[in-house]
C-alpha cells in the first residue's frame, strides 16, 4: 500500500492534534444541547470514532450510508441511500460527520433530506474540505484541513475499498486510479 502513495498530505500527529482541537470546540458549541452525531459511512468512520472520543459532553451517534462514487474517483451525481438512520431525529441538534467535502452534492442532498425530519439544527463537520471542486452551495461549519484537488486516501478514505486503514492522509499516485 505504501508504494501507491505519492506523498503524505496530513500526518498521524497532525490528525490527532486537529481532531482533539475540534472536539473541544464542538463540546463548547453544543454544551446544553441535544447532540446527535451522524457518521456518513464508510469514509468517516475513523474520523467519527476519534472525534466522538474528543468530545467532552453527552452525545448520541447514528450512521447512514450513501453512495455516489461506486469504485470511481468522481461522484456520479446520483445519491443513493444505502443505509438510513436508526433514530428519530426530532429535537436533536444534528452534526453530520463526513470524511471529505468536495463537490458538495452528496452533503447538500443529505442535509436537505434530514432537515425534513424535525431536527432543531444541522451543522456539517468534515475532516477534509476541497473547495476547488465545490458544485453545491454548501460550506462546512467545522473542518480540520483544507486540501488541494488531489485524490487522497487513508484515515478512512478509500479507493475501491482499499487504503482506509492507513493512519495518515496520503495522495494516491495517479497510475493507481487512472486505469478506470
Amino acid at each position: 500500500m505504501l508504494n501507491d502513495i505519492l506523498k503524505v498530505l496530513v500526518t498521524e500527529k497532525e490528525l490527532r492534534e486537529k481532531v482533539a482541537e475540534l472536539g473541544k470546540k464542538i463540546s463548547e458549541d453544543y454544551r446544553n444541547k441535544n447532540l446527535m452525531m451522524v457518521s456518513v459511512l464508510k469514509g468517516s468512520v475513523v474520523f467519527m470514532a476519534d472525534l466522538m472520543r474528543a468530545i467532552e459532553i453527552p452525545c448520541q451517534i447514528d450512521f447512514m450510508s450513501v453512495s455516489s462514487y461506486g469504485n470511481g474517483t468522481k461522484s456520479s451525481g446520483a445519491v443513493k441511500i444505502v443505509k438510513d438512520l436508526d433514530h428519530d431525529l426530532k429535537g436533536f441538534d444534528l452534526l453530520i460527520v463526513e470524511d471529505i467535502l468536495d463537490s458538495g452534492r452528496t452533503l447538500d442532498y443529505i442535509k436537505h433530506m434530514l432537515l425534513q425530519r424535525g431536527v432543531k439544527s444541522i451543522r456539517i463537520c468534515t475532516l477534509l474540505d476541497k473547495p476547488e471542486r465545490r458544485e453545491a452551495n454548501i460550506v462546512p461549519d467545522y473542518s480540520c484541513f483544507t486540501i488541494p484537488d488531489e485524490f487522497v486516501v487513508g484515515y478512512g478514505l478509500d479507493f475501491a475499498e482499499k487504503y482506509r486503514n492507513l493512519p495518515f492522509i496520503g495522495i494516491l499516485k495517479p497510475h493507481v486510479y487512472s486505469t478506470l
